[in-house]
């Protein structure tokens, strides 16, 4: 593997003949490609701009109208209504028909603009209708008239142009504000069955204290904030629990993603790795030319796009109190992670991306490469997995200039990152610990693998598996989750190896040389990488990851139910805990209020009264079968409408938490909301989205079926529990805890789970 080189375009030196100039053709053929593709992205990012902003409307139309006004104009036998054109004549210096075409033309974009701007409110005040959430499902159920009504109209609008992927953008509502009396309602509801009759007395006080004072100034400013921004919540959320955090980001924050593991395409590591950055390329270029089909509830109402902006090209700075996100419009290169050593990779040339062959090729040679880690190179990352102060410290100290700048930079302003690891991610029915190890490999490492401020980092085995490590604050777990169900199709709808398990195809040309980055650390930088080295070793020893595959029954059996699955699962998670605990605590489940502009997430708090009184029946064993199912189909229901809740912007914590957040701007102390935000989540959940497309036919290929992922512990005594609905018969559990606590254990949760999922089952197959 060849080091790195300076590239010179060209070179100049003055000697005793004159002035003698060099340059190399090839490199600034290279430059002038470079910008002819830069030229050509911006223009096609314009044109899409234009025709998003439009929509439902089209560029078409504005010319059959023009065309339509002037046949009508110059015919003379149907008179324009009002004479429009003729007052628009009148106000121009001539009336030859030149200036009548302008004036027809003028009219013309008028009548277009009023027209299209009608058509865009009219889609906005029906997206604003939330009657269709509620609406009952099951077998026999009959939809109102109201919303079948608001069916047709939407139907009616959007029918006829296929949306581009921020075609909805513009005619998204923004996030509704709700009142503080609905929130302290529905916030004293969902603590009741936490607290005992004095404590919720005392709750019951300090929030009416609260509603009776300082909420109204607090929710005044927010009823601006809601009428001057797109959202009132997303700024504030990225910037105060995501930017503003100070603790590592590894375990804490990011989060990560597991191949289809019931499929192995090929064992040959470049390969695999050359393929799954190929697809990764072709979604960022869907992305860019906004050829990505928005996601579609009920095949009708669009999910917010914006996320999807900072999917490539991006990564979380560390700052002294607060990081910044740094996007790039184009990065023309990826960086990989191999044995300790780091390259700056080319995926273009001459103008395209390079073929699957071709990129195995730079992983191959990446993968022969003998040369030794630099000094301090081996523990780099270890940086990004540790304190923000400490690396933005280290980051100003050390990289702020020479080779080391430019190396960081290349990492910094990479596509993406690839970590070709030296070990195996292994998955086998009988032996759940190597899944158990696949996962830690993905969330954590060795603490020094994976560049954890990076979007995402791609993780290969070095037998082919894949899966991801992602970065939380620039966008949700299912955006990633799209680009992972993106490329894992890709990886089976196309054909990519051959029987020898290599990738298909002959390359053009000799792909471009990966280059290895070259770094100068002085003896104060090692210092600082082996400090980060060894807390991020404290960190990743202490999680407790369990990834249990439940294959008893899925989907399937719980639709048999007649239960939301998602429900179905949070009552099983419910039951387990307090099983698990010997009481209730405070849960946490992750919904999307992506069906408002630049909308997040909204916190759904599965624990309610409902939910604690089947448990209660479940646990002391004394009612009727009939009366426990009677129970647990009412939890459900109150937990079903919750969901709906959050989704429309009826939740409770991110109004809380802007309440919040305007009070520390006044400096204003409100004893409740102090109370409420310091309250911990000792079960937070999340469900992976699966499916979110139609890309990928599952009846085709039953067994391309990502194992979901998850994320670490948020209490340092609860548990962190993701899941993903992987079939009709098959769900995956990713249960993560702190081994440092007595009160948890993550594979005891799991038995607790699988029991209380088999009890869930006995109730209603047992007579």
């Amino acid at each position: 593997m060849a080091e790195a080189h300076s590239a010179v375009a060209f070179s100049f030196a003055v000697t005793h003949e004159g002035l003698d100039v060099n340059f190399d053709r090839e490199v600034l053929h290279l430059v002038w490609q470079s910008g002819v593709r830069s030229w050509k992205k911006r223009i096609a990012r314009f044109k899409n701009n234009v025709h998003c902003g439009v929509y439902p409307a089209s560029l078409s139309s504005l010319w059959a109208t023009i065309g339509a006004l002037a046949g009508v104009h110059f015919s003379g036998k149907v008179a324009v209504p009002y004479d429009i054109v003729e007052r628009v004549v009148e106000l121009l210096p001539g009336r030859t028909n030149a200036w009548q075409v302008v004036a027809c033309t003028v009219t013309g974009l008028g009548v277009w603009l009023t027209c299209t701007y009608t058509l865009r409110y009219t889609l906005k005040m029906l997206f604003m209708y939330q009657g269709w959430m509620y609406e009952s499902r099951g077998a026999g159920s009959k939809v109102s008239k109201a919303t079948l009504l608001w069916l047709g109209s939407v139907k009616l609008l959007t029918m006829g142009r296929q949306p581009m992927l921020y075609s909805y953008q513009g005619s998204l509502p923004r996030l509704p504000l709700p009142s503080v009396k609905d929130t302290m309602d529905r916030y004293l509801l969902s603590v009741r069955p936490l607290l005992d009759d004095k404590q919720f007395e005392r709750m019951e006080g300090l929030a009416e204290e609260f509603q009776r004072g300082i909420s109204k100034k607090l929710q005044r400013y927010l009823v601006l904030k809601s009428w001057w921004s797109s959202n009132y919540v997303s700024d504030w959320w990225e910037e105060f629990v995501y930017l503003r955090g100070r603790s590592a980001l590894m375990v804490n924050s990011n989060f990560y993603g597991i191949d289809a593991i019931l499929l192995h395409p090929t064992t040959n590591q470049a390969a695999r790795a050359a393929v799954i950055i190929h697809s990764c390329l072709l979604f960022r270029r869907l992305i860019e030319r906004q050829e990505l089909e928005p996601i579609l509830v009920q095949n009708l109402v669009p999910l917010c796009s914006w996320q999807y902006e900072r999917v490539f090209n991006t990564t979380r700075l560390p700052g002294i109190e607060t990081d910044r996100i740094s996007h790039l419009s184009d990065s023309t290169h990826i960086a990989v992670f191999n044995k300790g050593r780091y390259y700056r990779v080319p995926i273009y040339w001459k103008g395209r991306i390079l073929k699957p062959c071709e990129i195995e090729i730079q992983m191959q040679r990446i993968l022969d490469d003998q040369s030794e880690p630099a000094k301090g190179e081996l523990h780099l990352a270890s940086l990004t997995a540790g304190q923000r102060k400490n690396w933005a410290l280290a980051r100003h100290n050390f990289f702020g200039k020479g080779i080391n700048r430019t190396s960081l930079d290349a990492i910094e302003r990479a596509a993406f990152v690839v970590c070709l690891d030296d070990v195996e991610y292994n998955f086998d029915p009988n032996d759940p610990n190597k899944l158990d190890q696949y996962g830690r490999t993905l969330l954590h490492g060795k603490g020094y693998d994976r560049w954890f401020d990076k979007s995402f980092t791609l993780c290969i085995g070095t037998n082919g598996r894949v899966g991801f490590n992602s970065e939380h604050s620039w966008a949700d777990a299912a955006v990633m989750s799209h680009l992972w169900e993106f490329v894992l199709s890709e990886d089976v709808e196309t054909n990519w190896y051959k029987e020898d398990g290599h990738t298909i195809g002959t390359p053009e040309f000799e792909p471009p040389t990966p280059t290895r980055l070259q770094w100068d650390m002085p003896p104060a930088a090692l210092k600082e990488i082996e400090a980060a080295f060894v807390a991020s070793q404290d960190l990743l020893s202490d999680v407790d990851l369990r990834i249990y595959v439940h294959d008893h029954y899925g989907k399937g059996f719980m639709k048999k139910c007649r239960v939301s699955p998602d429900a179905f699962i949070q009552m099983a998670l419910q039951l387990a805990y307090y099983r698990d605990a010997g009481k209730f605590s405070l849960t946490y489940e992750a919904s999307m209020t992506r069906l408002y502009r630049e909308g997040r997430t909204e916190t759904v708090r599965p624990c309610t009264i409902e939910s604690s009184a089947w448990v209660k029946s479940m646990v002391e064993n004394k009612l009727p079968r009939e009366e426990k199912i009677k129970l647990l189909l009412t939890a459900c229901q109150r937990h079903q409408r919750g969901y709906q809740d959050a989704m429309c912007g009826k939740g409770i914590d991110r109004h809380l938490f802007c309440l919040y957040v305007v009070s520390k701007y006044l400096e204003v102390d409100s004893p409740f909301l102090k109370e409420v935000l310091s309250e911990p989540w000792r079960l937070s959940t999340s469900q992976t989205p699966h499916g979110q497309t139609a890309r990928l036919d599952l009846k085709k290929h039953p067994k391309c079926i990502s194992a979901g992922g998850g994320f670490g512990p948020v209490a340092d005594d609860g548990y962190g529990v993701s899941y993903i609905i992987a079939g009709e018969d098959l769900i995956f559990f990713h249960i993560s805890s702190k081994k440092s606590s007595h009160e948890t254990e993550s594979n005891r949760f799991a038995k607790q789970i699988e029991r209380s999922l088999a009890d869930i089952r006995d109730l209603f197959e047992k007579k």
